[in-house]
């Protein structure tokens, strides 16, 4: 099982079925959401509304709400009357919590508790787990913190710390990485520069709350046409070579071949 949804990941509050069909025309998947963005008294409904969803499910996660929540159980029988089978597992901290999934479902394991990044490592080695996520502001909760990040904007350490063991974690085991929402829906730039910076450094897809963010985390992900003919041209130039080589003034090796080919998937 893989991960190949992306780059821009919309969440959609499953009490809200009239967004769904937009949404999923708007990003390249949609995150139904039955935790935090849908209260207590409409969670019901929300199941409710999945049930009866008329969505594509290869497009289509579903975030449930965690594994020891009193939601939980209700949420798998609500899955179990769907097409749905991409799962992310909210405030995954425990990888036994996951067999309750049975086989024909590939889950992503949401790490935003202090526990769930420490387990980073053995929530990706699970067997039905292909990707995993990061959240910055419920790990800062449960540490007793107030805010990710500084008043400039930047993440602070800690948040930092949490989205690079993510990614290392999931890129050791050969799973996906799929980076933060960015919650300043206005900061499109301060967005723009997060993305740029998630696809380079490896990430697979990045989470988004607001339609308008969809094209901004796209564009981020695509390469400008400088890149694809710098990879092209270093492609190129490598046949026939044998181990290190220079290549406009670089020294070339497998290491940065395989960043070209990284850029040229992400430009299909």
């Amino acid at each position: 099982m893989t991960f190949e949804l992306g780059p821009a990941l919309l969440f959609c509050p499953a009490d809200r079925p009239e967004r769904f069909a937009k949404a999923l025309d708007r990003a390249d998947a949609v995150i139904l959401d039955l935790e935090d963005a849908v209260g207590s008294a409409d969670k019901a409904a929300a199941r409710g509304n999945l049930i009866d969803a008329d969505v594509d499910p290869d497009r289509v996660i579903v975030r449930v709400n965690a594994a020891d929540s009193a939601e939980f159980v209700s949420d798998l029988a609500t899955l179990s009357q769907t097409d749905f089978r991409t799962v992310m597992v909210a405030k995954a901290e425990d990888p036994s919590a996951l067999d309750a999934f049975d086989p024909r479902f590939s889950l992503i394991a949401l790490c935003e508790t202090a526990r769930g990044v420490a387990a980073a490592d053995r929530l990706a080695a699970h067997e039905r787990v292909v990707g995993l996520m990061w959240g910055a502001e419920d790990l800062v909760a449960s540490l007793g913190g107030t805010s990710s990040r500084r008043w400039d904007g930047a993440y602070r350490d800690i948040a930092r710390y949490a989205r690079s063991r993510v990614l290392l974690e999931a890129g050791a085991r050969g799973k996906a990485a799929i980076d933060a929402v960015h919650i300043a829906i206005d900061d499109l730039d301060g967005l723009a520069a997060e993305a740029q910076d998630a696809a380079a450094s490896g990430f697979s897809a990045t989470a988004c709350i607001h339609p308008g963010q969809v094209a901004v985390i796209r564009d981020a992900y695509r390469p400008d046409a400088a890149e694809v003919a710098w990879a092209e041209g270093v492609l190129a130039a490598a046949v026939g070579e044998r181990g290190v080589f220079r290549y406009e003034g670089r020294m070339i090796d497998e290491p940065v071949l395989r960043h070209a080919r990284s850029v040229l998937r992400r430009r299909r």
